[in-house]
């Protein structure tokens, strides 16, 4: 696999490439320099099992208010700049742990060559962003619009440019709204560099659509072997990104960890709310450190059968339902005491196996 021969980068006290696990990026959407509103956010989003955190720095207080910051969080800190060369610098003597910049829009080489000074001075990774949005103009005439060829060029242009400044510890992040074109891009770089992937679609959208197209997109290069820190780009909370990327790694095998819920569709046997059992079930496990499969079922007819590869299930009837491990019942249970006696059985497991 592709992600098995990248290059390790260390980014504060995590290492990614070289077949290290993937790890989950998010981004806050306080106000940097709000460091009481950033700093709970971010430490909210670790807990849910966020593992790198980006956060915009559109100014110098910005800039400055990552050192606070960092004395507050446990996890590594990207500064997120675009334009301003001079931020770069100010994040990285305040201490971010990577550095996200397209070389294309903080100015001529000389700036470029001054940021790297300062990466090189403290050791601090440089991620090389290209997006389909911002392609160069003449990329563009070259391949007749924005194209994966094009995206790939423009990258590897930019990190040759700063591999020509004797630097090296840099990662490449090229992303699109276009999910097919995206995943062409991926299989094209992957091929052509040894630096780590940071993957995600771009633009991706509101809580629906950017899940979709982000778990399509996702799924497609990640199951490719490639791909070294993601992120699921949403109009929404960032917690939901954090939440859709861990359910993506795991789905495809690459995460372990946390109880993976399973449910049923309703139909015209269910005689209980499942959709709010499921949900209920959803936010009760979350909190629960256990590597289990728990079955959601609207049905006694069938609960038992359709949860048999999961460790361990509920299905509803009328007023009551089954309590299922393993695919056999072994207790009927009252539907208001559904939930409590999952969790129980839950908290209780290793005695209970």
């Amino acid at each position: 696999m592709y992600r098995d021969c990248t290059k390790k980068i260390q980014i504060g006290d995590r290492v990614i490439g070289g077949g290290n696990p993937i790890l989950i990026q998010s981004m806050t959407n306080t106000r940097t320099e709000d460091v009481k509103a950033t700093v709970e956010q971010i430490n909210r989003l670790a807990a849910a099992g966020c593992d790198i955190i980006r956060c915009a720095v559109p100014d110098a207080e910005a800039a400055r208010a990552i050192r606070e910051i960092k004395k507050e969080i446990r996890i590594p800190l990207v500064a997120d700049i675009h334009f301003d060369y001079r931020l770069a610098v100010e994040a990285i003597e305040n201490g971010a742990d990577k550095i996200r910049i397209n070389p294309g829009n903080i100015g001529g080489e000389d700036r470029v060559r001054t940021v790297v000074a300062a990466a090189r001075e403290r050791n601090v990774p440089i991620r090389v962003g290209v997006n389909s949005g911002s392609l160069e103009k003449d990329l563009v005439e070259k391949y007749h619009g924005v194209t994966a060829e094009g995206l790939v060029e423009s990258a590897l242009e930019k990190t040759g440019m700063i591999e020509d400044m004797g630097y090296d510890n840099l990662v490449i992040s090229i992303k699109s709204s276009d999910v097919l074109m995206c995943a062409r891009a991926h299989e094209l770089i992957a091929a052509r560099t040894k630096y780590p992937l940071h993957v995600g679609i771009t633009e991706a959208g509101t809580l629906l659509a950017g899940n979709i197209k982000s778990a399509v997109g996702l799924g497609l290069i990640l199951s490719k072997g490639i791909g070294d820190t993601i992120r699921v780009s949403l109009t929404g909370d960032p917690l939901e990104e954090v939440k859709s990327a861990k359910l993506i790694l795991k789905t495809l095998g690459l995460r372990r960890g946390g109880i993976e819920v399973v449910s049923c569709p309703t139909c015209g046997r269910t005689q209980i709310d499942l959709i709010k059992l499921a949900n209920q079930v959803e936010d009760m496990v979350a909190d629960i450190p256990l590597d289990l499969k728990v079955a959601v079922m609207g049905c006694v007819v069938n609960g038992p059968g359709e949860a048999r590869e999961a460790d361990i299930g509920i299905a509803g009837g009328k007023g009551e339902g089954l309590l299922i491990k393993k695919g056999k019942a072994v207790k009927k249970v009252p539907e208001d005491q559904l939930l409590a006696v999952l969790r129980q059985e839950l908290e209780n497991w290793s005695e209970t196996v």
